[in-house]
């Protein structure tokens, strides 16, 4: 149960964007210090209900006592010296004009006085007391048999309160703090994911402009070695003419990203074949790895030539890549299933681990000692940004093989264009 919802989670995440995201988190973090100030709103509430219950109490039994016909001064000091020891708020009883009852320290509660000072300026401070708590709380009264006020109880609430009023304060200013530093952390994890990607883009650039350099390179020695030989000759010259239609792409493709491409009808069927083709020619010698194509005939749809072609030469030099072995099969399965182009990219190479399948679109990211981890991040980028499809790894298992699950709608892009 616990897997299953960590995945929707998972799948819930990665279906928003970064602008989402953020507003996600921050939806949740004003929910968080809305509960928070709500809950101690309701604790404080009760605790001041509870204190105001205490002094009513008092108040009762006071009254109470002094309606008995036996009733003197010294029981009801008594009294006030034991029973409401557990009260834990400031209290003060006066008499019913509202000047605390002598002596000052018996008749207070929760209030320092200075035994030191005189009388006088005792009863002073005790009546500023009385001012404050009058503003915040009506005072309860003690009324003898004939309902006429003898003496009034003044109150105000414990310190627990005014801490448990503090305290959403603080949680709030916790919490700031954490989304600061959180901010600060995704602002530099931005910053550093950008600068792999450049780095990546670079080292990509070179890459991609190695291949085709070094082909020609070799083409030129096959050259001068087949100027008597006619056959080799012109079936050089159309290689190295696509090597130079290659680089030519290369600098096209580079041009495009970061812009939003144009997307125009292509044979997506055709796109697949020449891609498969030019890298099953250019597999290293000391593989034998074999390509299997099931590509459905005449798959037209909207789409930038370049950048499809681009991620199709990713998904192959990855397949391609993964076979450490001598012997592999690549399989490439293209069909048409409800106005989608759907293809399927499988290998029989060294496959991925469950920590490497969700990090392998990540830019920057690599297993390869040499890999700068940018081919399969674009990829991502060119089919679901500019093309709106999917791409992600179907399924993976270690030591068997990986396949790639790749989609275009085709309609949506005629509609787009009208």
């Amino acid at each position: 149960m616990k897997n299953k919802l960590t995945k929707l989670l998972y799948t819930i995440i990665e279906s928003l964007n970064k602008w989402q995201v953020k507003v996600l988190l921050a939806f949740l973090s004003f929910l968080v210090i809305a509960v928070l100030l709500f809950y101690a709103k309701t604790l404080v509430d009760e605790l001041i209900e509870r204190e105001k219950q205490n002094v009513e109490f008092y108040a009762d039994v006071i009254e109470h006592y002094v309606k008995l016909p036996n009733s003197n001064s010294e029981d009801l000091l008594f009294f006030m010296d034991r029973i409401p020891k557990i009260v834990s708020f400031p209290m003060v009883f006066t008499n019913e004009y509202d000047i605390p009852n002598y002596p000052f320290n018996q008749f207070s509660l929760n209030i320092p006085i200075d035994t030191t000072q005189s009388d006088t300026l005792i009863k002073q401070m005790l009546i500023a007391e009385i001012n404050t708590m009058r503003a915040t709380y009506y005072p309860i009264f003690i009324k003898d048999n004939n309902g006429k006020v003898i003496s009034k109880i003044y109150y105000t609430h414990s310190a627990l309160v005014n801490s448990l009023r503090l305290l959403p304060y603080i949680e709030l200013i916790i919490v700031i703090a954490f989304v600061f530093m959180g901010y600060v952390a995704f602002s530099y994890l931005r910053r550093s994911e950008q600068s792999r990607v450049w780095v990546g883009m670079a080292k990509e650039a070179a890459h991609q402009l190695g291949t085709p350099l070094s082909s020609l390179l070799a083409w030129l020695e096959i050259l001068k070695q087949s100027r008597n030989e006619e056959e080799l000759f012109e079936t050089t010259l159309v290689e190295m003419e696509r090597d130079i239609a290659r680089l030519n792409t290369i600098a096209i493709r580079f041009s495009k990203i970061g812009s939003q491409p144009e997307l125009k009808e292509e044979n997506l069927s055709q796109i697949v074949h020449e891609v498969v083709d030019y890298y099953q020619k250019r597999i290293p010698g000391v593989k034998d790895i074999q390509f299997e194509k099931s590509i459905q005939a005449d798959v037209i749809g909207f789409a930038n030539h370049d950048l499809i072609s681009w991620v199709f030469e990713n998904l192959c030099k990855n397949a391609i890549e993964a076979i450490e072995k001598k012997q592999g099969t690549i399989s490439v399965n293209l069909t048409k299933v409800n106005n989608k182009m759907i293809v399927l990219f499988s290998d029989t190479g060294k496959g991925m681990t469950s920590s490497v399948k969700r990090q392998a679109f990540t830019p920057g990211f690599s297993t390869k000692k040499r890999g700068w981890g940018i081919g399969l991040s674009l990829s991502k980028r060119i089919i679901e940004e500019y093309h709106k499809g999917k791409l992600f790894i179907k399924e993976s298992t270690p030591k068997k093989g990986t396949s790639f699950y790749l989609e275009i709608p085709l309609l949506q892009q005629i509609e787009n264009q009208k």
